[in-house]
């Protein structure tokens, strides 16, 4: 079992369910494609995929490149913090948008950790 394209995968498809959220929300608060603005419960889960995009954007890459370098097994364990971490952010920013920020740091310690790794492993390992 390839525990790393597994957290990968799990990653994409919590994307893809926040997304569900934002939809789901537009319905839910009278928000009409294209806007972005309108109701704050919207605009907070429309914020939470947002941020989940740009957070992909580093965590992906970071990912499978510390994974070639490094145990699979630790590789795949800080992608599941940054699952969590991702759930986390998304249940307290839309509770109170000031409270995100334990979420938010499961979030991007672990991406930085894989960069370092990465980095690591691209300058002393090749």
């Amino acid at each position: 079992m390839n525990w790393v394209h597994i957290v990968a995968l799990l990653a994409l498809m919590q994307f893809i369910f926040f997304g569900y959220l934002v939809a789901r929300a537009r319905s839910q608060y009278n928000v009409a494609a294209p806007k972005t603005t309108g109701d704050e419960r919207f605009e907070r889960i429309l914020r939470v995929q947002t941020n989940t995009l740009e957070q992909l954007l580093i965590f992906l890459p970071a990912l499978f490149i510390a994974a070639e370098y490094w145990s699979e097994g630790v590789i795949a364990l800080l992608g599941a913090v940054y699952l969590i971490g991702r759930t986390v952010y998304w249940r307290a920013y839309t509770a109170d948008p000031n409270k995100r920020a334990f979420g938010f740091m499961l979030t991007a310690a672990p991406s930085f950790a894989l960069i370092l790794a990465g980095l690591a492993g691209a300058v002393f390992m090749a």
